[in-house]
């Protein structure tokens, strides 16, 4: 059994920063590619950015610039640094991770979401 457990979400104001985190923990051999997607009222999940094992990272257009993801693999936790945040960016964050069980199996994983809301 593998959990994603995630923390940081709450309410800012325009213009400040967030900082989200999400620990992997149970059966894991190890993680593979790690990202945060987020969901807003009446709309679509979409992916907001991902990051490889290697450190490689691939970001949604609109978050290029503000947001900033990162992993630590030996807490197999991954992180978003949100900055510049607007009233748009307001969503459920989820985080999502490829993982390698202890019984060798590669299996995608979501957390329960963390509400992220931008607003003066």
């Amino acid at each position: 059994q593998v959990q994603l457990v995630e923390s940081g979400g709450g309410l800012v104001q325009p213009g400040g920063s967030l900082r989200l985190s999400c620990a992997a923990s149970g059966s894991i051999f190890s993680t593979n590619n790690m990202g945060w997607y987020r969901q807003a009222p009446g709309k679509e999940r979409e992916l907001v950015a991902f990051i490889a094992r290697s450190g490689g990272t691939n970001y949604a257009d609109s978050m290029k610039g503000r947001f900033t993801i990162s992993r630590d693999n030996a807490k197999n936790t991954v992180y978003l640094q949100m900055n510049s945040l607007k009233p748009e960016d307001t969503a459920v964050y989820y985080c999502n991770a490829d993982i390698y069980t202890i019984e060798g199996r590669l299996i995608n994983y979501w957390g329960q979401g963390t509400q992220v809301t931008v607003s003066s």
